[in-house]
Parts: structure tokens; C-alpha cells; sequence
């Protein structure tokens, strides 16, 4: 999975992941079929809390429906670990200041991904300011980096290289008031040539467009498509996904 997003990153093809939420999905297999109907690059598949203990069946009968569809886990907790997936994003919320977010609970994960022989994509996960309290910001206890400081998320970016992450996830949050700005991730885009993740409060294909145009090379959207209504702007997405590229 890490192979196939440097190259596209490195050949300025934007891709898009559509996050799926197991705690809000009631049949998550028709849903994902749906996604790669619609030609969405990625399904990540995780949860802020998740509400039971079939998260390893719901990752099995996805790739048995889909085989060819590549399923990436983006983990709220350890618990969300499947040798069904494709890979795992291994997540340290490097914007954080809580150590256990940063590499406490990754050492619990460690030894069940290896032992799954699941490939970790190692990712600096920073939170960034959106103009609302989230999921992600409250589970963690973190604070975001400030959306009008950019110089204090170039510097965590700069880090994350430096200390040899293979992708930066810049993230407002899920249901976020407002995305990463545009100009942020043109400061970020300029200090690496890591792959770029850009999630969070994304309402509408032309703002996913703007991102791309921006540096990111995968836009994740999730919340967005989990009203029932906006499903069927999924292909919208992904044509101008697919259509926009890197200034």
C-alpha cells in the first residue's frame, strides 16, 4: 500500500479515502461496495470509540466482498487491528504533548501488528485547530496545533521527516467546522516530499479540489458521506480528486 502512494505522490496523482465508521454504518459491506463502485481510491476503516468487538470480522467480510479494493485501518483505539486489511495506518498524534498518544499506545499495538503481519504505515498524525471541539481532540486530550500559526505546524512536519514517518496526516477532525487551510498545507507541502493526508470538515468536491491544488496527495473524507443524502456525491469527489494537481 506504501509503495503504490509514494508513486502516485511522486507522479502528482491525487487519490481520495472514504472513511467508514463501523459505530455508524449498519451494513458496511453495501456501503463499501458502493465506494469502490464509485471509484474511491482507499476505504479506512476506524472509529473514535467502537461500540463492540467484531472489528476483525467487519475487516474480513469487507476484502472477502472486495477483494481488490485496498483497506486501509485508521485507528481510534489498539483494538482496531485486523490481519484482513491491507494495511494500518500506525498513527503517533505528534502534535500532541500526551506521551501515551505519542507512543504509548503504539507500543501496545507493535507486537499484535507484527505479529498479524499487517503493513504499518507510519504517520504523524497533527490535530489542527477547526473551530469546534472533536472526536479526535477529545478522545486524546490534546490540544490542536493553531490553524493561523503556521510556522509551529511546519515545524511538527519538519519533525515528523526528521525522525523518519513515512506520511503526515494533517487533520481538522471528523465533522470539523472548518478544514486545514489551503495555505497551511502549502507551508507544510514546501518543507517535505512525504505523502500528504488532508482530512477533516471537507463538505464539498471543489474544497477537495483546493486541497489537492494545495499539496495533499490523499483527501479523507468521512462524516460528510455518512448522511444518507450526500452519498450519491461521491463520484463528484473523486473526479475532482482525481482531476486537481499539486501547484
Amino acid at each position: 500500500m506504501y509503495r503504490k502512494i509514494l508513486e502516485n505522490s511522486r507522479n502528482n496523482k491525487a487519490m481520495l479515502a472514504v472513511l467508514v465508521d463501523p459505530d455508524k454504518e449498519s451494513n458496511l459491506t453495501k456501503r463499501c461496495r458502493e465506494i469502490e463502485r464509485d471509484g474511491a481510491d482507499f476505504i479506512f476503516i476506524g472509529s473514535s470509540l467502537l461500540m463492540d468487538n467484531h472489528f476483525d470480522q467487519y475487516c474480513a467480510e469487507i476484502k472477502a466482498a472486495l477483494p481488490k479494493m485496498p483497506l486501509i485501518i485508521f485507528p481510534g483505539t489498539t483494538m482496531q487491528l485486523s490481519s484482513s486489511a491491507d494495511a494500518v495506518l500506525f498513527l503517533s498524534l505528534l502534535s500532541s504533548r500526551n506521551a501515551e498518544m505519542i507512543i504509548g499506545k503504539q507500543v501496545h499495538a507493535a507486537p499484535l501488528v507484527n505479529r498479524l503481519g499487517l503493513e504499518a504505515i507510519s504517520t504523524a498524525y497533527l490535530l489542527i485547530e477547526s473551530g469546534k471541539l472533536t472526536s479526535a481532540q477529545y478522545m486524546s486530550h490534546s490540544l490542536p496545533l493553531p490553524r493561523d500559526k503556521s510556522d509551529i505546524v511546519v515545524a511538527h512536519a519538519m519533525a515528523a521527516e526528521i525522525m523518519g514517518f513515512k506520511a503526515i496526516y494533517l487533520e481538522a477532525g471528523s465533522g470539523a467546522g472548518m478544514p486545514v487551510p489551503d495555505d497551511l498545507i502549502r507551508a507544510v507541502r514546501k518543507v517535505t516530499q512525504l505523502p500528504l493526508l488532508v482530512g477533516g470538515g471537507i463538505k464539498d468536491a471543489a474544497t477537495a479540489a483546493k486541497k489537492v491544488s494545495a499539496g495533499a496527495n490523499i483527501i479523507v473524507v468521512g462524516n460528510h458521506f455518512e448522511n444518507e443524502k450526500r452519498k450519491n456525491s461521491l463520484p463528484e469527489f473523486v473526479t475532482s480528486v482525481h482531476g486537481a494537481k499539486n501547484n
